[in-house]
C-alpha cells in the first residue's frame, strides 16, 4: 500500500472541520476552552487515508496522541477497515 503524502493543511480548511464538529473533540467531546484542539486524520495517511476533507476530524492533544498511527474504531464516522 502506498503512503499519501502529508499535505499543510490550509487555514481555511481547518476552520471548516473545526466549525463542522462544533469546536469539539470527536472522541472525548472537551472543547476548545477546555483543551488544545488539532486536526487529525481520520484514517491515518500510514494507513492508506487520504488528506480528503471528509477524512479529517477535530482531536484535542490528548486524544490525537493516544491515537497515533492506529486506526481507532470510535471514528469510523463513514468509513470501514
Amino acid at each position: 500500500m502506498n503512503k499519501t503524502p502529508r499535505i499543510k493543511i490550509p487555514l481555511a480548511v481547518k476552520k471548516y472541520v473545526f466549525e463542522r464538529d462544533n469546536y469539539h473533540c470527536q472522541s472525548c467531546g472537551k472543547n476548545e476552552t477546555e483543551t488544545e484542539l488539532n486536526i487529525d486524520h481520520i484514517i491515518p495517511l500510514a494507513r492508506g487515508g487520504t488528506n480528503d476533507i471528509s477524512n479529517l476530524q477535530t482531536l484535542c492533544h490528548n486524544c490525537n496522541q493516544k491515537k497515533k498511527h492506529h486506526f481507532d474504531p470510535r471514528f469510523q464516522r463513514n468509513f470501514s477497515n
